[in-house]
């Protein structure tokens, strides 16, 4: 599945980059950033689309991005615009990333649930989700 798709390739690099940002700031958040949550990370992105090829520069733009910004809303802002089973696939590498170390911490679910929020995505299907992922580890 292609996400971004009736855009140019400038434009989807861009939305590319943020959600990466995003990706990596629920692994940061807990301030244990480790190989697996970036293993989970560039999953997601060649799941999403990337080329295999652009995947290691657009994870480092992604992390100067993330280290440079002071909230989310930056990195949310094209991903609200996705359908909702697009929203909920992206959601779902979230929690992984949370749950790869296995056990969610208050700033992570804090985070989750703005999103929630922010996305638009309705407090029942996150809390779904979340069981649903953390049966997974």
């Amino acid at each position: 599945m292609i996400f971004f798709k009736n855009r140019n390739d400038k434009e989807q690099i861009t939305n590319f980059v943020k959600i990466a940002a995003l990706l990596i700031h629920a692994a940061k958040i807990d301030e244990n950033y480790s190989i697996e949550e970036e293993k989970i990370i560039k999953k997601t992105l060649l799941n999403l689309g990337v080329e295999k090829g652009k995947l290691n520069t657009l994870v480092e733009e992604a992390k100067n991005i993330e280290a440079q910004s002071n909230h989310i809303l930056d990195f949310t802002k094209e991903f609200k615009n996705l359908d909702e089973k697009e929203k909920i696939n992206i959601v779902k590498s979230l929690w992984r990333i949370i749950y790869s170390n296995k056990d969610a911490d208050i700033y992570e679910t804090n985070l989750m649930r703005r999103l929630a929020g922010l996305l638009y995505i309705d407090s029942k299907i996150m809390g779904d989700i979340k069981e649903q992922i953390k049966k997974e580890f």
